[in-house]
């Protein structure tokens, strides 16, 4: 089935219909996508979207990665982000890399640093189209390794060292903001910046292990405030359009500012499992595999999941809200895995549109009630995860 003419070729954007409405009517190849390359990671860090720890045995194998970039070549897929786990525990990892390279594919990846020492940042500076993004959820340890494992703060640290002495340029250092490291914001920015980077910070989703670390870790409204406020004043460091549910507070953060799942982005994971978001990993969002008949291109195109996600929005309970057209009704992911439905306001909706619900729900879990949480699709935590773990640096 070829896919619909919309999705060939949109139509130019015009001053009476903006490009992000073509966007949300799905593109023929994504912009760009997450792709999960391994479960196995050294961290158990308590809100990894992905629960990662231990290796799926079913993972894709070094040929069919290279089928994976094939196709995105093919698509002309602009860049893939490349995460897990931890993408360097792959032994084939750099022959991933290359591969993308040789093929046009530009790769950006996230990693945890612990395995950059001074020989892999010169490899990786050597590089074309490459990208890092070096995660840290702490500027200080007492703040970082209690989400990320103990030692774990050094490690970024000494990777990002290990960058800038390889003459990488201008790396990210990504955050997840949490209400532990809100107040640390302007110490973010400087760290980065002393060694040359681009700060990078994303919003806590309640997916993987974040679902059970939501509570204690999501930021308060207050901070919400603070850092729509600090983000407005600071337009070079970047967000990924994590934060357009704060854009109801007034004037739109930079970017999309929207849900792109299934339009423009989408995730596949290590065994090769396709889901509209990499913050979704559930099977009520899996479109399918591209070891399927027709690979990614057919998922990403003829897929019912993406087909219908691709369909005019529905504003639900958002409908009556004057800042329905600025936040969109928020995060997908974020509402369903806090029991809330996909038409419902956002979770941290900055009028507090949801917290009723929310309110309901608490009470129906306090009084006994089974829980109505959906669960991520596997759990890959080794035993222990969530609590702080030992990192051992790599000489």
């Amino acid at each position: 089935m070829p896919a619909p003419e919309s999705l060939i070729a949109p139509q130019p954007p015009t001053a009476t219909r903006p490009l992000v409405e073509h966007f949300k009517e799905g593109l023929a190849a994504p912009i760009c996508l997450t792709w999960e390359l391994t479960y196995a990671c050294n961290l158990a860090c308590v809100h990894c979207l992905s629960s990662s720890g231990r290796r799926d045995p079913r993972e894709l194998s070094t040929e069919e990665c290279y089928g994976v970039i094939d196709e995105l070549q093919r698509l002309q897929v602009f860049y893939v982000n490349i995460g897990g786990g931890e993408p360097m525990l792959r032994r084939d990892f750099f022959e991933i890399l290359g591969y993308a390279e040789s093929h046009d594919v530009g790769v950006k990846f996230s990693t945890n640093g612990t395995y950059i020492d001074a020989t892999a940042a010169r490899r990786l500076a050597a590089m074309d189209y490459l990208d890092i993004q070096v995660s840290i959820d702490g500027a200080s340890p007492d703040v970082n390794d209690v989400v990320r494992g103990e030692g774990s703060h050094a490690a970024a640290i000494a990777a990002m060292g290990h960058l800038r002495d390889a003459g990488f340029g201008p790396f990210k250092v990504s955050i997840v903001a949490t209400r532990h490291n809100i107040d640390q914001l302007d110490e973010f920015k400087a760290l980065a910046d002393s060694f040359g980077a681009q700060l990078r910070i994303t919003r806590l989703r309640p997916s993987g292990r974040g679902v059970d670390s939501w509570d204690d870790l999501h930021p308060t409204q207050d901070q919400q405030r603070q850092l729509y406020r600090w983000l407005l004043g600071r337009p070079d460091v970047l967000t990924g359009d994590s934060f357009f549910h704060l854009s109801a507070l007034g004037e739109s953060l930079p970017g999309l500012n929207l849900c792109g799942a299934g339009r423009v982005v989408c995730l596949i994971d290590p065994v090769g499992d396709v889901y509209a978001c990499p913050f979704v990993i559930h099977d009520e969002f899996l479109a399918g595999n591209v070891r399927d008949e027709g690979g990614f291109t057919r998922v990403w195109r003829e897929s019912d999941l993406f087909t219908s996600l691709r369909e005019p929005d529905n504003p639900g309970a958002c409908a009556s809200c004057g800042s329905y057209d600025a936040c969109q009704g928020g995060c997908m992911a974020s509402k369903f895995f806090v029991g809330l439905d996909v038409t419902d306001p956002d979770p941290e909706c900055v009028h507090g549109a949801a917290d009723e619900k929310l309110a309901a729900l608490a009470a129906a879990a306090g009084a006994g009630t089974p829980s109505p949480l959906p669960r991520p699709a596997a759990d890959h935590s080794r035993p222990g995860a969530g609590e702080p773990v030992p990192v051992v640096l790599r000489r």
